[in-house]
């Protein structure tokens, strides 16, 4: 039990970090590049920045569930790495098959990683919800400008 609880509070505080870092390089490449993309100006420049968040989003993502994917791999708790992979995808979307199933050793350290998936992904849509709303802002700003 005490290596389910080691193993999970390194894993969670890894992938908070890498969220956060992830999330904090996407706010710095659009406040460095929205000039070019214009997104106040043009539905093409907005669709673009979405784009990005979402494609931005989804690759912090693949990052955590990877790792999480080689944790299970790496302690023994699923025995070839693309069933660890696809465990470690159900469990942090928190879909859970159930056709894969972890022995009673490592099911704490599982149930954690779906906790951590929930939360990572709300962060994430609070993340793009504020992105867009920004990205709303800005349009009727633009709309509203004097000519």
């Amino acid at each position: 039990m005490i290596a389910n609880l080691a193993l999970a509070t390194f894993m969670v505080s890894l992938t908070v970090s890498i969220h956060l870092g992830g999330l904090l390089g996407l706010l710095w490449i659009l406040r460095d590049r929205a000039h070019r993309l214009r997104p106040h100006e043009s539905r093409v420049g907005q669709l673009i920045v979405i784009l990005l968040v979402v494609l931005g989003i989804v690759a912090i993502h693949t990052v955590e569930i990877w790792l999480y994917g080689f944790a299970f791999w790496a302690i023994g708790a699923v025995h070839d790495f693309e069933s660890a992979l696809y465990f470690s995808t159900v469990t942090f979307t928190t879909l859970g098959y159930g056709d894969i199933v972890l022995d009673g050793n490592w099911r704490l350290f599982g149930a954690i990683e779906a906790g951590n998936g929930l939360i990572l992904f709300g962060w994430s849509t609070a993340f793009l919800l504020s992105v867009t709303g920004r990205l709303r802002m800005l349009e009727h700003d633009w709309l509203e400008r004097p000519e």
